[in-house]
């Protein structure tokens, strides 16, 4: 019998193909440098410094147990600002530096297959006190905001792209999450793609729970187009492509889900 599309795209879930690959020829072992562990940026390019680790303020409390007990998933927001000291925060706490080991080795708050750590964080400033709307990217290494571009019209187009889930922009802020596959595959060749996947739902659930901290909430989006989200966030589809979003914003106490 003929194997059906749902059996045989079970297969990446499996770690089976890890006894296909020989490791010995991956790029790490036959000795090709490292990919960066962040992308590349022009000098000149507008930055903006993120309040530091243990300086921001309006961070409260919250242990453990309560931050799981709450975590849930929102699709309606206050409209409020989210502070610049939270939006530093959350992103520390999703993909901040602990230490780094040596030039292509970083240790981050949320675990990584072989320390790789594949993704890079965008966001969509909405409503953020003191930041001028538009499109940033996280630069963990200076814990910076690098200012990328400003979109016309950039909520319709979200909204589009995220195949007309309008509350995706309802919020302050738009996370969105890419993969550079290459920083896994170096190490990882077939194997990488599902350890990938694996890392962003780390960073994603770090997300949810930092909201906790902040009385504000998120939602996990992982439908969307994936050309069109590419093309919003004007990447190009094959070395870097857009993986997992999620929208920020201040909660009313509506929980959702």
């Amino acid at each position: 019998m003929a194997e059906s599309p749902l059996q045989r795209y079970r297969y990446f879930l499996k770690d089976s193909v890890r006894k296909t690959i020989d490791f010995s020829r991956t790029d790490q072992h036959q000795g090709v440098e490292p990919p960066p562990v962040e992308k590349p940026f022009a000098a000149e390019t507008p930055r903006v410094d993120l309040v530091a680790p243990d300086a921001w303020s309006g961070i409260g409390p919250v242990d453990v147990e309560t931050a799981i007990r709450r975590r849930q998933s929102h699709r309606q927001f206050s409209g409020e600002p989210l502070s610049l000291d939270e939006l530093s925060f959350l992103l520390w706490a999703t993909q901040g530096i602990r230490r780094q080991l040596d030039p292509a080795t970083v240790l981050r708050v949320v675990p990584s297959a072989g320390a790789r750590h594949a993704l890079e964080t965008y966001v969509c400033v909405l409503n953020v006190e003191g930041l001028e709307s538009g499109f940033y990217r996280y630069l963990p290494l200076e814990h910076q905001l690098l200012f990328e571009f400003q979109e016309p019209d950039a909520r319709r187009k979200i909204v589009h792209a995220a195949m007309g889930q309008s509350f995706v922009v309802q919020g302050a802020v738009v996370f969105f999450w890419t993969t550079i596959p290459y920083r896994m595959e170096w190490r990882y060749d077939l194997a990488a793609h599902k350890v990938i996947a694996i890392d962003v739902g780390h960073v994603c659930q770090n997300l949810y729970l930092a909201c906790e901290a902040i009385h504000s909430g998120t939602c996990a989006v992982g439908a969307y187009d994936q050309e069109l989200m590419d093309q919003l966030l004007r990447v190009d589809g094959n070395d870097e492509f857009t993986i997992y979003l999620a929208p920020v914003g201040k909660v009313d106490g509506t929980r959702a889900s």
